[in-house]
């Protein structure tokens, strides 16, 4: 009698270290504060008022985008 042959699986493949939908979300949301924060100064907001209003409205869009793209 031979003992039967056991296959080991192979180590899983690894996982990808950002799926589509978290790049389209973030990708997205800073072309969204490009755009404010761009028109903030072309506007005549100072440099550091524009900076501000393009980094919240990046930050204020990811939740909105998150659950838009899907």
């Amino acid at each position: 009698m031979s003992p039967a042959r056991t296959t080991r699986p192979g180590p899983p493949e690894p996982r990808p270290f950002m799926t589509l939908h978290t790049a389209v979300v973030l990708l997205t949301a800073v072309v969204i504060g490009l755009v404010v924060g761009g028109l903030s100064y072309l506007s005549g907001t100072p440099l550091a008022g524009a900076v501000l209003a393009g980094l919240l409205s990046t930050g204020g869009s990811v939740p909105v985008l998150h659950h838009l793209i899907r």
